[in-house]
C-alpha cells in the first residue's frame, strides 16, 4: 500500500469524520434521551447528544458521500453505493459517539469532559464496524486510520474551539 492507498482512506472516511463534527455547528435543542436517566441514577447521554445534532450530522456526513461520488465516482462504482456507505459511516459514527456518551455518563464524567481513546476512536470503530457490509478498507489502510484519526480529533477540536463552536479545546 503506498501514499495513493493511504490518501483513498482518509478520502472513505471522510463522511464519518464530517458526521461526528456537525453537531458542534447544528445541534442543539431536545436531547435524545429526553432527560431519562439510567438505573444508576445518571443521564443517559446529556443535554450535548440532541435530535438535531444527530440528524444533522448523518445528513451532512451522507451529502460529503455524494460530493465525493461527484469528484471521484470511479471509487464507489455507483451513486447508490456511494449514498450508502456514506450513510453508514455517519450513522456509525454517530451511535459510536452516542455509546461512547453514555459510557462518559455511567463512570460519571461530565458533560465535554475527555476521555482519552474513547472520544477519539469510539466513532471510528462504530463507523468502519457499520460500513463493512458494504465497502471496508485494508487492514493496513484500516490500520493507518486508526493512527492518524487521533490527531485529527484533536486538531478539529481546537479548530471548533477557537471558532467559539466549542466551550473546550479537546
Amino acid at each position: 500500500m503506498g501514499l495513493s492507498g493511504l490518501l483513498w482512506a482518509m478520502w472513505y472516511i471522510l463522511p464519518a469524520y464530517v458526521a461526528n463534527g456537525s453537531p458542534v455547528i447544528v445541534g442543539g435543542g431536545r436531547p435524545i434521551d429526553g432527560g431519562r436517566v439510567w438505573h444508576d441514577g445518571r443521564r443517559l447521554f446529556g443535554d450535548g447528544k440532541t435530535w438535531r445534532g444527530f440528524f444533522g450530522g448523518v445528513l451532512f456526513g451522507t451529502l460529503t458521500g455524494v460530493v465525493q461520488y461527484i469528484l471521484t465516482p470511479g471509487f464507489y462504482g455507483s451513486l447508490k453505493i456511494a449514498i450508502e456507505l456514506a450513510f453508514l459511516l455517519s450513522f456509525g459514527a454517530l451511535v459510536g459517539d452516542l455509546v461512547g456518551s453514555f459510557l462518559k455518563r455511567r463512570v460519571n464524567l461530565p458533560r465535554g469532559a475527555p476521555a482519552i481513546g474513547l472520544d477519539q476512536l469510539g466513532f471510528l470503530l462504530s463507523a468502519l464496524a457499520f460500513a463493512y457490509p458494504v465497502k471496508a478498507l485494508s487492514s493496513g489502510q484500516m490500520l493507518f486510520v486508526l493512527i492518524v484519526t487521533p490527531f485529527i480529533h484533536w486538531g478539529a477540536n481546537y479548530f471548533a474551539y477557537r471558532m467559539g463552536w466549542k466551550s473546550v479545546p479537546w
